[in-house]
């Protein structure tokens, strides 16, 4: 007899009710139907597959991309008491002649592998012999090139639809824009099945953009005003940037690792092993790092160096807060970011037409960066999603910006630019407008430009401010090949000779304190002292019970549910499971350990 899905979800998974689209969803592939499911990060996509593949006869297929990925959710799914395993190239030859024999005798409910693997001639063979419950491909965007991370290893995946007509395929993804979401439903065939777009809010993340003036130490006063021994990623766009800032960060007294595709196979492994199963870890990488990672603590996710575009910012930022807790994602960039990006789209291998999107997904990115409005109500129209009113939970929310007619500012700085033989960085261009008398200045006789001086009522931070916009605007043109010049765009004539008005943002100079309340967050960390110090004596529990096992402290007990243990206190087993992440085998497992802390606690 099949089992009730909501019977698995609270049986198995430890929670009461589905939430947003989840229900709707889980019926379609439950009854057969096929599903293109984008919900956000932290919006429960798991148990969009996990419970029908519970539900359904049969072995549920996962296709996944990294190897860390798979560990981490058949790990996870084995505490829950289900029977799971991955196929990898990582494994020892016999727990592969292993899993093959489970398979076989129906002694698995689900199998993660990798793209590669699942295609192999052997593996089909074998799942042809297999009842299948379902095949669902996670991080779907990477089957198209419209995507961030395209794979070219996920195009063979159409095969599932020829080749086994009668099993439910589900395909998900974070991230994904319109001509993302047609191209993964078409190159997967899944046109006839439906489509399902949960919304791209992550009211738990707080957005926060900076002007870069001395970022690794705008980076440390961060961590240690906000986010003191917790989790956290900072992005860098280079390997190099990525050991030096580490280095810097351990200097500091921060328990940082590095992480990019250029260390040794066996530290990277070693580094990302440690940020899993410790507490309060900072891992500094490249985009090498995430996607594979489950971790559901990540107290802030900082970039030092831009993205590549929205979609990136989204998935890299999104990270944070998989609990749903209070999280912050915070970005430095200045004009030397946007000569990065533009001259890796420029020297890229990619055709023209590809060359032009990049572009124009980048001036998205600025425009984001640069805007007055709410930052979530700009980040979700892009995803075509809509947030009625501003979220109160960004930077431009908090601290509101002030929009000012810049048009006389723009001419100055544009005239400035011109005048100076547009070859010089923003830099020397403010010093002559601020009429800074530097060797510099003098040596090239730019003191006696009609420009020199004419923006002394400005400072120099203000002045790199409107350059920025300036730039973000395509009113200037930055040099890509590393020196920085500064060059006119065709477009600035018409500022230029004053005839179209430029509207500027003038920085908020005052600094908003720090909730902990984020937007429409689940519970957040305690503040009460009586419930913090529980809290911080469960997590003591949680990390002995994880190391004594060998896995990440998250796959026991997330943050959410230890806060919400500290809140309810239950004293026995029946008031313990009904704590929202305990499923019978989780409370038969752990309950008597953690209930022994609450009680030593309380008394």
């Amino acid at each position: 007899m099949p089992r009730d899905p909501l019977s698995v979800l609270h049986d198995v998974f430890g929670y009461t009710a589905f939430r947003g689209q989840q229900a709707e969803i889980v019926s379609q592939v439950i009854s057969g139907g096929d599903a293109l499911v984008l919900m956000p990060t932290g919006g429960g996509k798991s148990l969009c597959y996990q419970v029908p593949a519970l539900v359904r006869p049969g072995l549920g297929v996962v296709v996944s991309p990294l190897i860390a990925l798979m560990q981490d959710q058949v790990e996870t799914l084995r505490q829950l008491g289900v029977r799971a395993a991955a196929l990898h190239s990582a494994l020892p030859p016999g727990e592969s002649r292993n899993i093959a024999r489970a398979m076989r005798a129906g002694e698995l409910d689900m199998l993660y592998v990798s793209p590669e693997r699942l295609l192999t001639d052997g593996l089909l063979d074998m799942l042809d012999d297999c009842k299948l419950a379902l095949f669902a491909i996670d991080e779907a965007h990477c089957v198209s090139q419209w995507g961030h991370d395209f794979r070219p290893e996920y195009l063979q995946l159409d095969t599932l639809a020829t080749r086994y007509p009668g099993v439910p395929r589900i395909a998900l993804t974070a991230t994904a824009d319109g001509p993302t979401r047609r191209d993964i439903a078409e190159r997967l065939k899944l046109q006839n099945g439906r489509i399902f777009v949960a919304g791209f809010d992550r009211p738990n993340i707080r957005y926060r953009i900076v002007p870069k003036e001395n970022p690794r130490q705008q980076l440390l006063s961060f961590i240690r005003r906000e986010h003191p021994n917790e989790a956290g990623i900072v992005y860098c766009l280079s390997r190099s940037k990525v050991e030096g800032t580490a280095e810097w960060l351990r200097g500091e007294g921060i328990e940082a690792l590095p992480y990019h595709a250029g260390l040794d196979r066996e530290v990277r492994a070693s580094n990302q092993d440690r940020f899993l199963k410790e507490d309060g870890v900072v891992m500094v990488a490249t985009i090498a790092f995430g996607m594979g990672i489950d971790k559901p603590d990540v107290r802030f996710v900082a970039h030092l160096d831009l993205p590549k575009s929205l979609e990136a910012y989204y998935q890299e930022t999104g990270r944070a807060g998989r609990d749903g807790l209070p999280s912050d994602a915070w970005l430095a960039y200045g004009i030397q970011d946007v000569a990065k990006i533009q001259g890796l789209i420029a020297e890229s291998d990619a055709p023209e037409r590809q060359k032009q999107i990049d572009r124009q997904k980048l001036d998205a990115l600025l425009g984001y960066c640069e805007t007055v409005r709410c930052r979530r109500q700009v980040l979700l129209e892009y995803f075509a999603d809509a947030l009625p009113q501003p979220c109160g939970n960004c930077d431009t929310c908090l601290e509101p910006v002030e929009a000012f007619d810049g048009t006389e500012l723009a001419r100055k700085a544009l005239s400035c630019v011109y005048r100076t033989g547009q070859r010089f960085g923003v830099g020397h261009v403010i010093d002559v407008l601020t009429g800074s008398e530097t060797d510099r200045v003098r040596q090239l006789g730019h003191d006696r430009l009609s420009t020199w001086g004419i923006g002394r009522d400005l400072s120099k931070q203000e002045w790199k401010s409107v350059f920025r916009q300036l730039v973000a605007a395509g009113l200037l043109i930055v040099d890509t090949e590393g020196h920085g010049g500064l060059h006119l765009a065709p477009d600035c004539r018409e500022v230029l000779r004053g005839e179209k008005e430029i509207h500027l943002r003038r920085e908020a100079v005052k600094r908003a304190s720090r909730s902990k309340s984020g937007g429409r967050a689940v519970r957040a960390l305690p503040d009460d002292p009586a419930e913090a110090s529980l809290f911080q004596a469960l997590r003591a529990k949680r990390l002995e019970l994880a190391r004594e096992q060998g896995v990440p402290p998250y796959v026991i007990f997330h943050d959410a549910t230890l806060t919400e243990l500290a809140h309810a206190r239950p004293r026995s087993m029946t008031e313990f499971a009904s704590i929202p992440g305990v499923g019978q085998a989780k409370l038969l497992r752990y309950a008597d350990a953690f209930l022994e802390v609450i009680e030593q606690h309380v008394e």
